[in-house]
């Protein structure tokens, strides 16, 4: 099956945090191939550090201050961010990798923070237009599998299962977070009872 695996940075967890860092690419279950060709990744403008900092939460203080700077100074604006999404989901090349089917978002933990702030921004239509209502959150498939057994508890968060599989530590860019999510699918899959 194919997917389209995102990850999205954002200025904190909390319900008001802004979208400030945004990647998608698209893979293969089936072949266990990452299209890297088709790979996007992008800034979306907030406000600078100083001024967010009041409301930021001790981690985003102390671990990304640099990323905020960046999207404040390369990021589009949230109208721009809706049309670089749908330029790249009608081009030709994603629709022909797609087959033309509605795309299945993957990510991790996408269904606590990541799909309810693209709703908020990106708005319910949009999001319906362009995305089949299920997804993968690889959060929630690690649940099953520790309930199956195949996982140790505790293994449900990016940071444990990178550790568990020898791939470094969670970058925290929304590319190489993309990227290394799909590659932890594929090791999943591996996984036998």
């Amino acid at each position: 099956m194919k997917y389209l695996s995102f990850d999205l940075e954002a200025t904190g967890l909390e319900e008001d945090a802004l979208i400030i860092e945004f990647a998608m690419v698209p893979f293969c279950s089936t072949t266990k191939t990452i299209e890297t060709s088709l790979a996007k990744q992008f800034f979306v403008k907030c406000p600078t550090f100083e001024e967010l900092k009041p409301n930021l939460n001790p981690w985003v203080i102390e671990n990304n201050e640099t990323l905020i700077n960046k999207a404040n100074t390369e990021g589009v604006s949230q109208e721009e961010f809706k049309s670089i999404l749908e330029t790249y989901l009608e081009s030709e090349e994603v629709k022909k990798y797609f087959g033309n089917e509605r795309i299945v978002l993957f990510g991790k933990s996408i269904s606590a923070i990541d799909l309810p702030f693209m709703n908020r921004d990106l708005g319910w239509e949009w999001m319906n237009k362009h995305f089949h209502h299920r997804n993968l959150d690889l959060s929630c498939f690690c649940l099953g599998l520790i309930d199956m057994g195949l996982l140790e508890k505790g293994m449900d968060s990016g940071n444990s299962l990178m550790e568990k599989f020898d791939m470094g530590v969670v970058a925290h860019t929304a590319l190489d977070d993309s990227i290394n999510t799909a590659k932890l699918y594929f090791k999943l899959l591996e996984l036998k009872v």
